[in-house]
């Protein structure tokens, strides 16, 4: 007898482990090659503050000019990445729905491979970094990883009953993410040392095709998708000398479906509902914006003056990050059986504009080490944001719901992502920091509409309807079954 397996946190740990072995490679490599361009000298591999914040030298407009660029470039491919990966990401989890979730996880794996393939193409071969760009496209294409996070999530709210239990699992996944993320780019740092660029694109590459084995022919579906016997039992499925095409018509029609599902999850939703989603989507996306695009530049502003940190300081960085979401999944687990979500949120918001205002006073090793303690909390926002939402649908309307929380993330880290890179490079000259304090300010918006929810207790009402709605659905479902029995 098969066994059926039904886990997709091995999913989401392998994909978190070699993307962000990918993740810090990409910026030191980018910074590497653009310091050659610019210099016509090696990268120096043994640098010291001294070298780094020289004066007498042209080292320091050297390192700002390199910074410029390195941002810039990082904000083209943002762009080369963001744009069809949003219409993408949200296709494929809102199809999922229909045809299992595994539609929303094998693309973005295979996007991924190819991705991780072609930076160890032009690593080894020492192509252009315009490749790199058409290698960010690519990867848009396939969904990208919030298309695989969608769906993950999607898949795990398919298996939980318990909404209690939603949320703490969806919590441990965050959590999955942040710890594995964090032991890649540990090693990444010492990799690095020993054997260049090429070898970790590579091993990325080989974790990605695991992977993938694994989602397609390992892991179960957890969404029934309609039989060819039903649909061949039914009148009008009778065969018609137009079979193929009437085929690719029912397929284009049930895609068009999907797209549906997500315009009627709002349009044909009670007033109240809609606002209650739109309220916390739009604090999701703020979190998103803040968290992620004040983030995002860590690495170039740890390579900078003063700090100018190696490969391997990268690498301990990135890995003390992994107490983040530590910190957040014990926050989760321990908070949520005596706060309300939207407490929670809170503190998480808090924990995100402590770090960053943190962060941009930095100007030493230690003190970079310690931003990462009042962002403990940061994560929290994340997975219980995602369960609020799930909460207040209906079960059938996961993926929908699923499939705009990936369209508004992913907007939400392309705009962050390149409206930081772009303040870093236009403020690096004279005050590095200034991109965290935006951030943390931003910070400070679903902290207010998360406020506006708890205040008019919208997001209780509204789980409290669905619940309803649920029942009620099920009893239409028992009863349509009943009446087919045979008599």
């Amino acid at each position: 007898m098969m066994v059926r397996v039904f886990l997709i946190e091995p999913v989401v740990g392998v994909y978190a482990f070699s993307m962000f072995m990918l993740y810090p490679l990409i910026q030191q490599y980018v910074y590497r090659r653009l310091w050659q361009q610019l210099t016509g000298a090696p990268y120096p591999t043994q640098m010291n503050y001294t070298h780094c914040s020289d004066s007498s030298t042209n080292v320091s407009s050297i390192h700002q000019e390199i910074q410029k660029e390195a941002s810039l470039f990082l904000f083209y491919s943002e762009l080369c990445f963001l744009f069809p990966s949003l219409l993408s990401s949200l296709l494929l989890v809102s199809y999922s729905d229909h045809r299992g979730r595994k539609v929303a996880l094998v693309p973005p794996l295979v996007g991924e491979l190819l991705f991780a393939l072609c930076y160890a193409t032009v690593s080894h071969l020492s192509l252009s970094l315009g490749y790199l760009l058409g290698a960010s496209f690519l990867a848009g294409v396939m969904g990208g990883p919030t298309a695989l996070l969608g769906g993950s999530f999607a898949y795990i709210a398919d298996l939980c009953e318990d909404e209690g239990v939603e949320g703490v699992r969806m919590a441990a996944l965050e959590m999955l993410l942040g710890v594995l993320s964090g032991l890649a780019s540990l090693c990444t740092g010492f990799y690095i040392q020993t054997a260049g660029f090429t070898w970790p694109f590579i091993t990325a590459a080989v974790l990605h095709l695991i992977n993938l084995v694994y989602t397609a022919w390992v892991l179960q579906e957890t969404v029934e998708r309609p039989s060819h016997t039903d649909s061949s039992s039914s009148p009008s499925s009778s065969p018609t000398p137009f079979g193929a095409g009437s085929a690719r018509f029912l397929q284009r029609e049930a895609l068009i479906g999907r797209f549906q599902g997500v315009y009627l999850l709002f349009t044909a939703s009670p007033r109240r509902r809609k606002t209650v989603l739109g309220l916390i989507l739009a604090a999701f996306a703020f979190y998103t914006v803040s968290k992620l695009g004040g983030m995002s530049i860590f690495i170039l502003y740890e390579l900078n003056a003063p700090l100018c940190w190696s490969e391997v300081l990268v690498g301990y960085g990135s890995a003390l990050s992994t107490l983040i979401y530590l910190g957040s999944f014990a926050g989760v687990s321990l908070l949520s059986r005596c706060l309300r979500d939207g407490y929670i949120v809170l503190l998480g918001l808090l924990s995100v504009a402590a770090g960053l205002l943190m962060a941009a006073f930095a100007k030493s090793t230690l003190l970079m080490f310690l931003v990462r303690l009042p962002l403990l909390l940061s994560i929290m926002p994340a997975p219980v944001l995602r369960s609020m939402m799930s909460k207040i649908v209906l079960r059938s309307e996961q993926g929908a719901v699923f499939a705009c929380v990936a369209f508004v993330e992913m907007l939400s880290i392309g705009v962050g992502i390149t409206v930081f890179s772009s303040t870093y490079a236009s403020t690096v000259s004279w005050f590095p920091g200034f991109s965290f304090l935006l951030a943390s300010a931003i910070a400070l918006i679903p902290a207010v509409l998360i406020g506006v929810v708890m205040c008019l207790r919208l997001d209780k009402d509204e789980e409290a309807s669905r619940l309803t709605a649920d029942d009620d659905e099920e009893e239409t479902e028992s009863c349509g079954q009943s009446l087919q029995l045979p008599h």
